[in-house]
Order: structure tokens, then C-alpha cells, then sequence
């Protein structure tokens, strides 16, 4: 409640920029007045990119190859696992491209471009815990980019909040089946 001491706010949109995004049509939704960190942005979501995509790989070796008493079910998961971090990689796949960039996807770089790593364990207590550990340099990672990005852009925040939410879910589930 304002009081009657307090002048109301005037809250104006800024014309110039309203025209000017009505007259750059080449760029899609990168307007003229989004962040000149654009770039910076596009190569921490490669870098995010390359960390799904490795997670992807690393989760379909330990689906194929979990062997044990309770392997099925842990195989199980680690598809489903798999299969959300493969579709977090094509997210952010699609928000690089709808920023104007081009989505790295060479395999050459992958590993030396994620910030988790890929793991060949035998053992499923093994391939839990390296699973573990990956989930929680995704968790980290994110909280990281998520505040380096900020009011930057909102809508790569978003997304990196929403994808940040489903990896500190797998990083609960591999700790349960860790402690079990």
C-alpha cells in the first residue's frame, strides 16, 4: 500500500527499442536490446551441452552393462536417466540455436568441454557412485550458471532452473540406491 507521501511510479516502455525490435527481423527473438554476454551465454550452454551428452553416454554404458543382484532395476533408472539427460541436451540444444548460435555437438571436444566425466565402471556400486558424482558437478554447475546468467536472460534461466530441479532428483535417487 502506497501512502500518500509516495509518488506513483511511471512505468514506461522504452519506444526506441519497441522499434527497433519491430524492424530487426532477421534474428528472431534476439532483440536489439538483449545482453551483449549473448555469446558468453551460447558457450556455457555448449559446455552444459557437452555435459548431458556425456551424461547420456556414460548412463546408456551402465544400462547395457549393470550386472548384480539388483541390476535390472538400477538398469532400469539409469535409462530413464539417460533419457531425461537426452532431452535436457536437446533443449539446450534448441535455446543455443533460437540465441543465434550453433550448438557444438563434435565429438572430438566433448569430454574436454563437460564438466562432468565419462566412466566405464564394471562394478553397479561403482556405476552408481560415478553417476553420483556426475550428478552432483551437474548440480553444482548449474547453480553456477544459473547465477552468472541471472537477470541476463530470463528465459535461459528458466530452463537452466528447470533442468537444475530434474538433476538434484537423479542426485537424491543414486544416493538412496548408494545407502541401500
Amino acid at each position: 500500500m502506497t501512502s500518500k507521501s509516495e509518488k506513483p511510479v511511471d512505468l514506461k516502455l522504452d519506444q526506441k527499442a519497441l522499434d527497433a525490435a519491430a524492424r530487426s527481423l532477421d534474428d528472431g527473438a534476439v532483440t536489439p536490446s538483449f545482453t551483449n554476454e549473448r555469446h558468453a551465454i551460447i558457450k556455457l550452454l555448449n559446455d552444459s551441452l557437452a555435459t548431458e551428452l556425456v551424461c547420456v553416454l556414460r548412463y546408456k554404458r551402465h544400462y547395457f552393462t549393470a550386472t548384480g543382484v539388483n541390476s535390472s532395476k538400477i538398469a532400469e533408472e539409469f535409462l530413464v536417466h539417460a533419457n531425461e539427460e537426452s532431452g535436457h541436451a536437446d533443449r539446450i540444444a534448441a535455446r543455443i540455436v533460437q540465441l543465434g548460435g550453433s550448438p557444438d555437438f563434435s565429438p572430438d571436444s566433448l569430454t574436454s568441454r563437460s564438466h562432468a566425466e565419462y566412466d566405464d565402471s564394471a562394478d553397479l556400486k561403482a556405476m552408481v557412485r560415478a553417476n553420483l558424482v556426475a550428478e552432483r558437478v551437474a548440480v553444482e554447475s548449474y547453480r553456477q550458471m544459473i547465477n552468472l546468467v541471472g537477470e541476463l536472460d530470463p528465459t535461459t534461466r528458466r530452463m537452466l532452473e528447470d533442468i537444475l530441479a530434474d538433476e538434484e532428483e537423479h542426485a537424491d535417487e543414486l544416493s538412496d540406491w548408494l545407502s541401500a
